[in-house]
């Protein structure tokens, strides 16, 4: 069992930052990414940033350029630096792990970008 633990979201103006952090316990052997995706009320979840254990980065083309995604392999632990934000950007950002056979998910965090 994985258990993720997300939080830094909250309400930022269109054109500020967040950090958003996930913290992950439990049984990690063959954890092969991590990352993060969004979801909007009605719409289905997308993905955002990932990544993998060998260390590649893969993004949305809408985040490209303005989001970063880092890990700390020694905390268990994901990042999401978001800059540039947008009202486009609002949404639930769940944190998720990819272990062989299965995807663990965190409870969510808001974000809302004002205009």
């Amino acid at each position: 069992q994985v258990q993720l633990v997300e939080s830094g979201g909250g309400l930022v103006q269109a054109g500020g930052s967040l950090r958003l952090s996930c913290a992950a316990s439990g049984t990690m052997i063959n954890l092969r990414a991590m990352g993060w995706y969004r979801q909007v009320s009605g719409k289905q979840r997308e993905l955002v940033a990932a990544i993998t254990t060998d260390g590649r980065n893969n993004y949305a083309d809408s985040v490209k350029g303005r989001f970063t995604i880092s890990r700390d392999y020694g905390k268990n632990a994901v990042y999401l630096q978001m800059n540039s934000l947008k009202p486009e950007d609002t949404a639930v950002y769940y944190c998720y792990a990819d272990v062989v056979s299965r995807l663990y998910w965190g409870q969510g965090t808001p974000v809302t970008v004002s205009s």
